[in-house]
């Protein structure tokens, strides 16, 4: 990474949400030999726009351009900056601490959260990691810096725009029962919700589209497909 190609002081961090059927997860890294878990990020390039930075980041690690993204905080307490993480990194990597020290200056991170089809990911990890790996989000690693505080806060964004955003829309296939979209409310919410209540009150913001059945033999059990409405 030559120094005079990116911005300094400015990096991204994103929390990739995707949901396995029945559980919430997010997408980790491991960094090489030195046993730091962290969220996916990066930098800027000098002629790039932020949001392009981050999608393509987000392209390297799960191989996909359509991805919903949304920015919802910027990391900037004097907490986070320790540049000794960086070092150990950098080191375990064999990366020359002079060639490279801006790296090691207090950065600033802009927080994107992103919702993709768990399905469609094949997790690559870049090139300063061993691993990109599916966690539960119940059930994360320790997490280097204020990554944790990133994955709350993005979990409690996800969250609070549910009835808004509709989330399952970047979460579920194109055709999906209610109970899968249930299912994806319940891991999101971290509890059980009433089916019925649950259906009545989906139903009445008026973005599904029912299909027919898909019959396996049982016709009497088939349930409904559904799509979501893109034109509302």
């Amino acid at each position: 990474m030559n120094p005079k190609g990116y911005l300094k002081h400015i990096a991204y961090d994103s929390v990739i949400f995707g949901f396995s059927g029945e559980k919430l997860k997010i997408l980790i890294m491991k960094y090489h030999n030195t046993g730091l878990f962290a969220l996916p990020g990066g930098f800027v390039k000098n002629d790039e726009d932020l949001n392009d930075a981050v999608r393509r980041g987000l392209k390297e690690r799960t191989g996909l351009d359509d991805i919903y993204l949304e920015q919802f905080y910027a990391f900037g307490s004097v907490a986070r900056y320790k540049p000794e993480i960086m070092e150990t990194i950098m080191k375990a990597n064999n990366q020359a601490l002079e060639e490279h020290s801006w790296l090691l200056d207090r950065f600033i991170s802009v927080a994107y959260y992103a919702l993709i089809n768990y399905e469609d990911v094949v997790p690559t990890p870049d090139a300063l990691s061993d691993s990109c790996d599916w966690y539960d989000v119940d059930d994360l690693p320790n997490l280097m810096l204020d990554h944790l505080d990133i994955v709350k806060k993005a979990l409690q964004t996800l969250r609070d725009n549910l009835e808004r955003k509709l989330v399952g829309t970047n979460l579920l296939p194109q055709l999906f029962t209610m109970k899968e979209l249930q299912m994806v409310y319940e891991a999101i919410l971290g509890e059980k919700l009433h089916r019925g209540t649950f259906q009545r009150k989906i139903l009445s913001l008026g973005l599904l589209k029912r299909h027919e059945k898909q019959y396996s033999g049982a016709a009497h059990k088939a349930p409904f497909l559904y799509s979501f409405e893109q034109k509302k």
